[in-house]
C-alpha cells in the first residue's frame, strides 16, 4: 500500500511538472514557455522605440518612488488629524483609502539563479485612490462588482508584469517563462528570468526593468482614463448623452422601488428643482439634497385651508414635529409661518400639495402672485428629506428618506440607446471597468513604487543608489546600510498607513 501511496505521488508531481502547475495551501500556479517566443517579439521590435519607451519608464519610476512616499506622508498626516478631529467627512477628501485584502504587484526573490516578478499577495490590505462618489473598488464593494474587481486585478498585474518582462529581454536578460497563479481567491501574474544576467547588467539597465512595471500600470490607467474620457464621443452613433438620466436597475430593497417609482429605463430629468442631465448631475443634486435645509412649497391661503384637517401636533424624540397622527401613506405634516405666528403645523396630502406647487424657501418667494400663499416645509425627522423625482412621461416619484439611499439603491448610466434593441447595459459595463482599472491599476503604480522591502520601490531604490552613489559612497556595504535605512523608513510608512486605515475602516 505504501509502495502504491508513493507511485501514486510521482505521477502526480509528475504530471503537475509537465504542465508546469504548482499546488500548495491557499495558492496555485501555472508557469508556461508557450509565450516566450510572443515576449521575445516584443522585447526586439523596434529597439531604438523600447530604448525611449523603457528610459521614460525609469524617469516615472524614479519619480514615482519619492512621490509614492510624499503622497504615503501625506495621508498618514491626514488620517492622524482626522482621528483626533474625528471628522468623518475628511475620509471623501484622502487621496489614498485603505481597502482591506486587495493584494499588490512586486518583485520577490526565488532562487539563486531566477527572480520571479510576481504579484505579492501576503500583504493583507492594500492601498487604492479613492474615488468619491462612485463605486469603485472601496470599503463597500458591491458583490455585484466582484467580477469587475478580480478582472481588473490579474489585467493590471498582467500587464505589470509584461513590463518586466520586455524590459528584461530588451536588456538582454534572458527570459525563462511566464506564470499567472491564485492566492485564496486573488489573481495575479509573474515572469521568471536569469537571476545571474540581471546582476551582470549595469544599474541604469536595472532600473529601466524594475520601473517597467509601474510604468506600465500608469500607462494603462491612462489609457483607461482616456477611453472613460471619450466613451461619449465614441459610443455616439448608438447612444446619446446630456438628456438625463437613465435608470439601469433598481433594488428590490429599494424606497424607489414600487408602483409609483422608478423602473429600468426611466429618465431621471430633475430631483426638486436639480436639473439632471447625466449621472454626476444625479449624484450632485443628491449631495446637495442631504446637506442642505428641506426646501419649501407654495401654497395659496385659500388651498391650504381647504386640503388641511385637524391634527394633534406632538413633538418626536429629534425634536421635529408630526402633525400627521392617522399614519396615512399620502399625508405629511408641513410646518409655515404667517404674520402673527411662526409655528403652524398642517397634515396636507403630499402629492396634491407638491405636484401644483414651485419651491421655494421662505414666504417671500411665494409673495410674487397676487394670491395670498405661504411657503410650507415638510417637517420631517432630521436628514430625512422629502425629494420630487421627475421622470417624464411618468408621474413624478415622491421619495421621503434619507438621499443617501436613494443614491445607493438605484442604478444609472448616463448614455441612452439611440434605438431600442441596443443594451442599456454596455456603457455602465464599460465606464465601470475602465474606473476599476483607472483605481486597480493607478495603486499598483503608487505604492509598488514605495521604497519598502519587497516591492518593487526595493529594487528602484537599490539600482538608484548604485547608480548615483557610487562615487560618493565607494564602499558597497556603505550603500546597502544607506538602502536598508531607507526601505525600513519606507515600510514602516507603508505599515502606518495600513493600519491607521484599517483602524478608520474598522472603528467607523
Amino acid at each position: 500500500v505504501l509502495q502504491s501511496s508513493n507511485s501514486l505521488k510521482a505521477s502526480y508531481e509528475d504530471w503537475l511538472l509537465t504542465y508546469g502547475l504548482s499546488v500548495s495551501p491557499f495558492h496555485l500556479r501555472w508557469q508556461t514557455a508557450l509565450f516566450n517566443r510572443q515576449f521575445y517579439n516584443w522585447g526586439r521590435w523596434k529597439p531604438k522605440f523600447l530604448y525611449l519607451w523603457f528610459s521614460v519608464g525609469m524617469v516615472f519610476g524614479i519619480v514615482a518612488m519619492f512621490g509614492s512616499v510624499i503622497l504615503l506622508g501625506k495621508t498618514l498626516l491626514q488620517t492622524l488629524t482626522q482621528m483626533l478631529t474625528e471628522a468623518p467627512k475628511a475620509q471623501n477628501d484622502r487621496m489614498l483609502q485603505v481597502v482591506v485584502s486587495v493584494p499588490s504587484s512586486g518583485l520577490c526573490l526565488r532562487t539563486v539563479r531566477m527572480i520571479c516578478l510576481c504579484t505579492l499577495v501576503f500583504l493583507p490590505c492594500f492601498v487604492l485612490l479613492s474615488c468619491p462618489h462612485q463605486q469603485v473598488p472601496g470599503v463597500n464593494l458591491p458583490i455585484s462588482q466582484l467580477t469587475y474587481f478580480f478582472s481588473a486585478i490579474l489585467i493590471s498585474g498582467v500587464i505589470h508584469e509584461v513590463g518586466h518582462g520586455v524590459a528584461a529581454i530588451r536588456e538582454q536578460v534572458r527570459f525563462n517563462g511566464f506564470g499567472i497563479f491564485i492566492f485564496i481567491v486573488y489573481p495575479g501574474a509573474f515572469v521568471d528570468l536569469f537571476t545571474t544576467h540581471l546582476q551582470l547588467i549595469s544599474p541604469v539597465q536595472q532600473l529601466r526593468i524594475f520601473c517597467a512595471g509601474v510604468w506600465h500600470n500608469f500607462v494603462l490607467g491612462l489609457a483607461s482614463f482616456m477611453l472613460l474620457f471619450l466613451l461619449p464621443a465614441i459610443l455616439f452613433p448608438f447612444y446619446y448623452t446630456g438628456v438625463g438620466a437613465l435608470v439601469t436597475e433598481v433594488a428590490e430593497d429599494s424606497p424607489a422601488n414600487g408602483p409609483r417609482g422608478l423602473f429600468v429605463g426611466d429618465l431621471v430629468t430633475n430631483l426638486q428643482d436639480c436639473p439632471v442631465y447625466n449621472v454626476e448631475d444625479w449624484n450632485s443634486c443628491l449631495g446637495d439634497i442631504a446637506e442642505k435645509s428641506q426646501v419649501g412649497y407654495c401654497v395659496s391661503a385659500a388651498t391650504l385651508q381647504q386640503l388641511s384637517f385637524p391634527a394633534r401636533v406632538y413633538r418626536r424624540l429629534d425634536g421635529t414635529v408630526e402633525c400627521c397622527s392617522n399614519n396615512s401613506l399620502t399625508d405629511i405634516c408641513f410646518s409655515y409661518s404667517n404674520k402673527l405666528d411662526s409655528h403652524l403645523y398642517a397634515c396636507l396630502p403630499a402629492r396634491k400639495v407638491i405636484e401644483t406647487s414651485k419651491v421655494c424657501r421662505t414666504n417671500m418667494d411665494c409673495h410674487k402672485d397676487l394670491v395670498p400663499s405661504f411657503c410650507v416645509t415638510p417637517s420631517l425627522e432630521n436628514q430625512t428629506r422629502l425629494i420630487r423625482v421627475k421622470h417624464p412621461p411618468h408621474i413624478d416619484m415622491l421619495y421621503v428618506g434619507h438621499p443617501m439611499h436613494l443614491q445607493y439603491t438605484v442604478s444609472l448610466s448616463s448614455f441612452v440607446p439611440r434605438q431600442n434593441f441596443l443594451s442599456i447595459d454596455l456603457p455602465v459595463v464599460i465606464e465601470t471597468f475602465c474606473k476599476y482599472l483607472i483605481s486597480l491599476s493607478g495603486a499598483l503604480a503608487v505604492i509598488n513604487a514605495v521604497p519598502c522591502f519587497a516591492l518593487d520601490g526595493q529594487w528602484i531604490l537599490n539600482s538608484f543608489l548604485e547608480a548615483t552613489l557610487s562615487s560618493l559612497i565607494v564602499e558597497k556595504q556603505n550603500r546597502e546600510l544607506v538602502g536598508f535605512l531607507i526601505l525600513l523608513a519606507g515600510s514602516a510608512l507603508l505599515a502606518a498607513n495600513v493600519a491607521l486605515g484599517l483602524w478608520m475602516v474598522t472603528a467607523r
